[in-house]
């Protein structure tokens, strides 16, 4: 699918992230406390920008921060890994702040405050995104902007992958047949699935036919249970490794990362698949979606290991 060595051009969201660590996630209405609380930067775009960079990949990130206290932290790890910032605004207002609470069998819950994050453009991609890139996008910035960007992408003739998270937005159905690569979860595949009036997705088999298409790679992941995927006349499947899970929070971002890298090389797409599974499960052994994020030693080491079997149809 890549043809060499790509720019990955991210258009997303960047946060500070508020993180607590607490004996069992709250019900409505409940208080649950935790001993502290840690701080690091995040934000799904800004997640996926990162973990790409640590995968090997050559990034630019698209986004905004705020002129509060909280920007330049939110940009700091970006900076270390040698994300292109050049197209980052500093809008008036405040960086987007996510508060996470993770339970102690490493599941959150996560509130966002979208702040600059809502007043993101797609217009800040010209000249930014070329022929060629590869357009990385995630739903944690309005509809609108995301259907823009796929149109630039089109564009300008850069491919665009399209990651389904988080669920719970509209709209996203009828971008699916613009995209060259489509990630979602079981949950979100339902649900675009039952956007788009189609029924019995209950497996992730049936859901992963419902939404491929043979020219698109179109991927769903499945937490412990690894991943299923579909490119051409191939369904791909990858099993999870075995991991002492601390903190599930940055995996789908890894994941992503890891596989967008991966397309970016050019590598085959067993091998893409591998790569995003390694990355995403070696980011759920450490706290925190950015901190957890793996280098590309971790991930090449883990990748090895791991097996994609392919099935014709």
């Amino acid at each position: 699918m890549g043809r060499g060595r790509q720019v990955i051009v991210v258009f997303g969201s960047i946060n500070l992230d508020l993180v607590v660590c607490v004996p069992r996630l709250p019900q409505a209405g409940e208080t649950v406390v935790g001993p502290d609380h840690q701080v690091f930067p995040g934000g799904k775009g800004a997640n996926q920008a990162l973990a790409a960079a640590r995968a090997g990949g050559k990034v630019r990130m698209i986004g905004a921060v705020g002129t509060d206290d909280f920007a330049r932290a939110a940009l700091s790890n970006l900076e270390k890994a040698g994300v292109d910032l050049e197209h980052v605004r500093k809008l008036n207002g405040a960086t987007g702040l996510a508060m996470i609470g993770v339970d102690e069998g490493g599941e959150n819950l996560i509130m966002c405050a979208s702040g600059v994050n809502a007043r993101v453009a797609a217009d800040w991609l010209d000249g930014a995104l070329e022929k060629g890139d590869l357009l990385v996008l995630q739903r944690e910035l309005a509809v609108e902007p995301i259907e823009k960007a796929v149109e630039k992408a089109r564009a300008v003739g850069a491919l665009v992958l399209l990651n389904a998270a988080p669920s719970g937005g509209e709209g996203l159905s009828r971008l699916i047949g613009r995209v060259d690569v489509l990630v979602a979860n079981e949950a979100e595949a339902a649900e675009i699935a039952a956007d788009l009036g189609i029924e019995h997705t209950e497996s992730p088999h049936a859901a992963l036919m419902a939404l491929s298409a043979p020219e698109r790679l179109t991927v769903i992941t499945l937490g412990s249970r690894g991943l299923i995927a579909r490119y051409q006349d191939t369904i791909w499947r990858v099993s999870a490794p075995m991991i002492s899970v601390v903190d599930t929070t940055g995996a789908g971002d890894a994941f992503v990362g890891g596989l967008a890298a991966a397309l970016a090389r050019g590598v085959d797409i067993a091998r893409a698949l591998k790569e995003g599974a390694a990355a995403g499960a070696l980011a759920c052994t450490a706290t925190g979606a950015q901190s957890s994020s793996p280098e590309e030693s971790m991930v090449q080491a883990l990748a090895d290991r791991l097996s994609a079997v392919g099935e014709k149809i």
